[in-house]
């Protein structure tokens, strides 16, 4: 049976769930390592839909401006790609509504949900899926160099890392990034620290 050669590319990564018959539940994201930049973006978009070069990224600039300024102010923003709507929180447990001061509130993100018509976009363009070879979890976790590196590569610029981080540069799930992260702070002599930022851990060489 010829391999198929369309489709989205996915990769298969094991989950920290068991199943029935208590090996791990598996679960499927696309391919790591592929992106587009907004340049590349802007290139396709004047090239097929008659958009003048720049036009797109100065669109988008401008959105960057004006969602901010609505976000800032509470608003939720109803736009064709979908609604966005600011995320905050609280700094500290607190349970008494009279002692929440403005002060006590933070900024968490931005909040995403698709419209309809632009998923619909996607599955107009969707041919199926096609599995990627995606390298073995346990077998780069076994290539010590390989680890090392990508720790290295991972805190280059911050002097910290990230679970996310590390993962990218290992080409890891979040999962068997975090646990290595984890392993590194554990033992007599450990050789990262663990430190909570907000709303995330870091980790810094001790």
């Amino acid at each position: 049976m010829p391999r198929k050669k369309d489709g989205m590319p996915f990769e298969i990564h094991p989950s920290p769930m068991k199943g029935k018959d208590g090996k791990n539940l598996l679960y499927v994201r696309p391919r790591s390592g592929q992106k587009v930049t907004m340049r590349q973006l802007d290139d396709y978009c004047a090239q097929h839909y008659a958009l003048r070069p720049g036009e797109l990224t100065r669109s988008f600039n401008a959105f960057i401006q004006a969602t901010g300024y609505y976000l800032a102010e509470g608003y939720r923003l109803e736009t064709l790609i979908g609604s966005f709507a600011p995320k905050i929180g609280l700094r500290r447990e607190i349970t008494d509504a009279k002692d929440v001061k403005n002060y006590d509130v933070r900024f968490e993100g931005i909040e995403y949900k698709s419209v309809k018509s632009f998923e619909e976009s996607v599955r107009y363009w969707l041919h199926g899926f096609r599995r990627a070879n995606n390298p073995d979890t346990q077998e780069l976790l076994a290539d010590t160099k390989y680890i090392d590196r990508a720790l290295q590569r991972s805190l280059q610029g911050f002097g910290y890392t990230t679970v996310r981080r590390f993962a990218l540069f290992a080409n890891l799930t979040k999962y068997s990034a975090r646990k290595q992260l984890e392993a590194w702070c554990q033992g007599d002599t450990p050789r990262l620290l663990k430190t909570k930022q907000g709303q995330q851990f870091i980790y810094t060489e001790v």
